[in-house]
């Protein structure tokens, strides 16, 4: 590259310019001034944007099933977005907290070491409210959670890391488990002040409440699936289970699907008057002869022809036949 050299005319006219007063020196000096950003050295960055990305990405999922989850089990209109990902030395993350609050500490299997799920107080209030058959009014003043409370909260907690669990399961196998509660964030010490940590924030709203929901994780714990925790293992890993799961998880889905079963002994056809003058011990004539078989009805349609019988004193039908749908087989035909 070659540098570029002014030669004396251009030397001269800029001199005669600035004696002048037609250009400033200031205003040359500020635009050739390189923007600085401030870097502390004592609390140095821990993630990458890329690895945030990734992380963005599997809390916004963990969003979208929470929004279900929250609306089924509160009976109200719930909304949940991942508001920013951070990280942060874990004092801040304290200091920001207010007092008293609900901290859940979570343990992260296999991982070693400690997560906090912290909720804003006015939120579980009013999620405590709703499940207890209220219209879901947070308090005015926060306070401490009673037992009955606590116990409502835990199952709520419980439900929020099964979600947390399926979310983080595209990535990496992490079980998250419940391991206490505490009301005062200063009591909560998962790992030294000025370690740094990954800090999570999704913005909830429940019926008319809004608040925060913060989990911390430190970045010692997340240490050794760091290398993990990037957006194209995230999408990879998210088309691979969707190849491979989404088979079984519809087969699964179908056989626990319920669906109406009949055995028909016959048809007849009354007019209404005919019926409403049915008496008891009436005799109705079916359309068909006690050997024929019958008609074994699955939801809207004759599936199987049976044979009647008993089995154990109770009535039965032996499947002698699989009825095939026209349609079906005209479709396997051609």
């Amino acid at each position: 590259m070659v540098p570029e050299v002014l030669s004396q005319n251009e030397i001269d006219s800029l001199l005669q310019a600035l004696n002048s007063g037609s250009v400033d020196l200031s205003t040359i000096s500020e635009t050739e001034e390189r923007k600085v950003k401030i870097y502390d050295f004592r609390r140095p960055d821990k993630f990458s944007k890329d690895q945030l990305r990734a992380i963005q990405m599997i809390h916004d999922s963990f969003a979208r099933q929470l929004t279900t989850s929250l609306s089924t089990l509160v009976r109200s209109m719930v909304s949940a977005e991942v508001a920013s990902v951070d990280q942060m030395a874990y004092d801040e993350f304290i200091r920001s907290l207010v007092q008293p609050t609900v901290i859940g500490v979570l343990e992260m299997y296999p991982l070693s070491g400690n997560a906090v799920l912290e909720m804003n107080p006015h939120l579980v209030f009013s999620i405590i409210d709703r499940m207890l058959g209220g219209k879901g009014e947070p308090l005015r003043k926060p306070r401490d959670l009673t037992d009955i409370e606590r116990t409502v909260v835990e199952r709520v907690m419980m439900k929020i890391l099964e979600h947390l669990e399926e979310s983080w399961s595209t990535v990496v196998d992490v079980r998250f488990r419940f391991e206490s509660m505490e009301s005062n964030p200063f009591f909560v010490q998962i790992c030294p002040g000025t370690d740094m940590v990954l800090l999570v924030t999704l913005k909830i709203q429940v019926g008319e409440t809004e608040g925060i929901m913060n989990l911390c994780i430190p970045y010692f714990v997340m240490e050794p699936m760091i290398d993990k925790l990037s957006s194209q293992h995230w999408f990879a890993s998210t088309g691979k289970k969707n190849l491979e799961g989404i088979r079984d998880m519809l087969s699964k889905r179908l056989h626990e699907v319920s669906v109406p079963l009949a055995l028909e002994l016959g048809h007849c056809a009354l007019t209404l008057g005919d019926v409403l003058q049915l008496q008891v011990n009436d005799v109705i004539r079916l359309d068909g002869k006690a050997t024929d078989p019958l008609g074994l009805r699955v939801g809207n349609r004759v599936k199987f022809l049976c044979q009647a019988g008993l089995s154990e004193k109770h009535y039965a039908g032996s499947v002698l036949e699989v009825v095939q749908d026209e349609g079906l087989a005209r479709q396997e035909e051609e």
